[in-house]
């Protein structure tokens, strides 16, 4: 049965639009999105997010829609949507409830229907159900069944892949999580692991991300506290990383869908149920804070220089959350301009792969492309793109005038070579 099943994918981002081209590959498929424009280009062979190549597009077997009567004609629904936090880190699932109502538009006897979105557990079975239910009609259990199985796509990494990740699957019924285990490991070469119940899959999701987050949180506050001790945090690393079970994270920046928006799924389950979470919330608090951390000392490292401040100009090298990815989404980077912008700093942001009408839209930022930044008193090195990795320092001295400072948060240049060329120089 789980050969015959026709696939839908709702919601075409950088994790629907991989599963759909891995489906398509192998059967027909349903790629449905409510975003007109986002479907037009696919349709061109155009993914804006670079995550799938013309040429994989075409030999896909997708039709792409945004109709709703389209999406009728499968039978085995993968809902793969944003679930964001709020502006006060308070889990959002407005996105993954709609797309439930539209799939219950097209949900008929004998489908199942799995969610990719990240949630806390429960809201499968407690949250979307219900939605589903009221817009088909039908009975969960009855006449249809829903699964979960945990996106684990990392944008911008072409080794990590959908088919070579192992697939958590999971399913309300016995008879669900064999269908659903059967629909994934005829894509994913990796193989599946059966969770033995959709909380568990759920949970699991949430946890993955919370475990890096407070690795890297204990990073960032051993940067904290080497900081202020004058100790050079990536020598100190290099050092202990020589012992075999050290666990080899680094400081940095901490946005994104994934990382810096699951732990907080996780903690708003654990505070409905009574339980007020400590070390998650505190490495959150210190993750969050590492922007505003940057700036202030990039603004110290400008006075030691002679700089003035006020009105002074800082070129921020990157804005998307991570290298190499157009992803915009939940970019802590905005968290140095904005704290520079505060100082009364003149910040010109350059980014290759962001789109420049879309930085507009989300963070208010104008995109200055390379060959028009003005000169800079001090440059924050702040995402590690291609194209600022290839920068030498003579490249960097270029873009700035005298006394020139460099903000490298990602460690993009030794610093005897950086201090050599004369550039003031502090890494995170």
């Amino acid at each position: 049965m789980d050969q015959q099943r026709i696939i839908s994918v709702v919601g075409l981002g950088y994790v629907g639009l991989p599963v759909a081209v891995a489906f398509g590959r192998r059967r027909k498929t349903i790629g449905f999105d409510i975003n007109p424009t986002r479907i037009a280009e696919l349709r061109r062979g155009y993914d804006r997010t670079g995550e799938v190549a013309a040429e994989e597009l075409r030999d896909a077997d997708i039709l792409f829609t945004d109709r709703i009567d389209e999406l009728r004609q499968a039978d085995f629904h993968i809902v793969a949507v944003p679930t964001p936090v709020t502006d006060a880190n308070q889990p959002d699932l407005a996105l993954v409830l709609r797309a439930s109502a539209t799939v219950g538009q097209a949900l008929k006897k004998g489908d199942i229907v799995v969610y990719e979105s990240t949630v806390y557990p429960g809201v499968t079975e407690e949250e979307c159900v219900p939605v589903l239910e009221k817009a088909s009609g039908l009975t969960c259990g009855r006449d249809f069944t829903v699964g979960y199985s945990p996106e684990r796509i990392n944008p911008g990494d072409r080794e990590h892949t959908f088919t070579k990740i192992t697939k958590v699957v999971s399913g309300q019924d016995a008879a669900t999580l064999e269908i659903v285990a059967g629909v994934y490991e005829s894509v994913v070469v990796a193989g599946v692991h059966r969770a033995t119940t959709i909380k568990v899959a759920e949970a699991a999701k949430v946890i993955e991300n919370t475990q890096r987050d407070l690795n890297i949180a204990l990073m960032n506050e051993l940067a904290l506290i080497f900081d202020r001790m004058g100790i050079d945090t990536n020598e100190v690393l290099e050092a202990a990383g020589t012992k075999w079970n050290f666990l080899k994270f680094k400081p940095g920046l901490v946005g994104g869908h994934c990382i810096g928006v699951d732990p907080y799924y996780l903690t708003h389950k654990a505070e409905k149920l009574g339980y007020i979470p400590q070390v998650i919330l505190a490495g959150r608090r210190i993750n969050d804070g590492m922007g505003k951390f940057i700036a202030q000392r990039a603004v110290k490292e400008m006075i030691h220089a002679g700089h003035s401040i006020l009105g002074s100009t800082v070129t921020v090298l990157g804005l998307t959350f991570k290298e190499d990815c157009p992803d915009l989404r939940n970019s802590k980077v905005i968290d140095i301009i904005r704290e520079l912008q505060d100082y009364g700093i003149d910040v010109q942001v350059c980014d290759p792969m962001a789109d420049a009408a879309e930085a507009l839209h989300e963070y208010g930022v104008h995109l200055v492309p390379f060959a028009e930044l003005r000169p800079a008193v001090a440059i924050v090195a702040a995402v590690a793109h291609r194209q600022v990795r290839e920068l030498d320092v003579a490249s960097f001295r270029r873009l700035m005038g005298e006394n020139p400072v460099l903000i490298d948060v990602k460690g993009i240049l030794p610093p005897e070579i950086a201090r050599n060329g004369g550039l003031r120089h502090w890494r995170l």
